[in-house]
């Protein structure tokens, strides 16, 4: 068994957090040969280098990367602990008061229209929760990546065969939505227009139906995320392939198209640990969450369908 102690899991977290050893020594007020000692420590009873050493500091290997997480995982749930069991002892009887800080992530559009709606039911009902948001951009191992390296207690994510919920994690899918043909309004042509995408399209979701559609150009202009694409379409700039979300307030200087019934489609949701998942805090976000599914933003060009959720056995 690896023993080591709340105080070494923080200095291992602070030196990936800063890059170097004399950054966490900083940070937690402690001398940088206690830091350095303190991780040669932990290596020797982990049986792994977890940084490699070097002019630019300290870099986690891919041993340290790993520890790191779990580190970062560890220091919540025993943060978690303390409020918790504190909570229960002032509620013996049950109904104990949620409280802390809930750290949340979220791609831009989810962040924009689904999460502000739950968080201020949780808000109303929860008042000692203090909600942390983050928006992440859903590429790579996206917001599910910012759970499981611990640096976030929940994460809405876009869920499907192209991004599965990892295995470490559980989750449930809360909405599906459609793509959709966007342009400027009155364009008596609009698939004539040049493409405008952006990096988080979601080729993943799309791509099969993509390919099959011989009228769509190649990109020939990219931007940042959905905003900027849907402001440059506004203009006259050109035409997109938009979900659902990301066409929430859309101006009216932008008309919005079906794609007829083979439309591409992704499903949005939410992803924790199965730790986390049993959290007050959590759980509260998680209620909250699937209420608001029930009335779907007007904007959206879908609704919620009746895909089943996909949850861990919550208490």
């Amino acid at each position: 068994m690896i023993d080591l102690t709340p105080h070494e899991l923080r200095i291992i977290a602070a030196v990936e957090c800063t890059g170097s050893f004399s950054g966490a020594a900083a940070r937690l007020g402690m001398t940088q040969s206690a830091v350095s000692h303190a991780v040669r420590t932990g290596e020797s009873r982990i049986g792994a280098v977890l940084f490699d050493r070097g002019r630019k500091g300290a870099v986690p290997t891919p041993a340290g990367v790993t520890a790191v997480a779990y580190a970062r995982r560890i220091l919540r749930l025993l943060e978690l602990m303390g409020s918790e069991v504190r909570a229960a002892a002032a509620a013996p009887e049950g109904g104990a008061a949620v409280a802390g800080p809930l750290r949340i992530v979220a791609f831009r559009s989810a962040a924009l229209h689904l999460l502000p709606p739950a968080l201020e039911r949780l808000r109303d009902r929860h008042p000692g929760i203090e909600p942390v948001v983050r928006v992440v951009r859903e590429l790579g191992r996206g917001t599910a990546g910012e759970v499981l390296d611990g640096r976030a207690d929940l994460g809405i994510a876009t869920i499907g065969a192209g991004s599965p919920i990892p295995g470490e994690l559980v989750g449930g899918v809360l909405l599906e939505e459609e793509y959709a043909l966007v342009h400027p309004a009155g364009h008596p042509a609009p698939r004539t227009l040049p493409l405008l995408d952006w990096a988080e399209s979601c080729t993943s979701y799309t791509r099969d139906w993509w390919s099959a559609q011989d009228w769509i150009p190649r990109a020939t202009m990219e931007a940042e995320d959905d905003g900027a694409v849907l402001s440059m379409v506004s203009r006259g700039l050109g035409m997109a392939i938009m979900p659902g979300l990301s066409l929430e307030g859309a101006p009216d200087t932008v008309a919005i198209t079906a794609l007829g019934p083979e439309r591409p489609t992704r499903s949005v949701g939410y992803v924790t640990t199965p730790e986390l998942a049993r959290s007050l805090a959590v759980r509260a976000l998680i209620r909250e969450l699937r209420a608001g599914w029930a009335e779907p933003p007007s904007q959206i060009v879908g609704s919620p369908s009746n895909c089943g959720d996909r949850t861990a056995r919550l208490p």
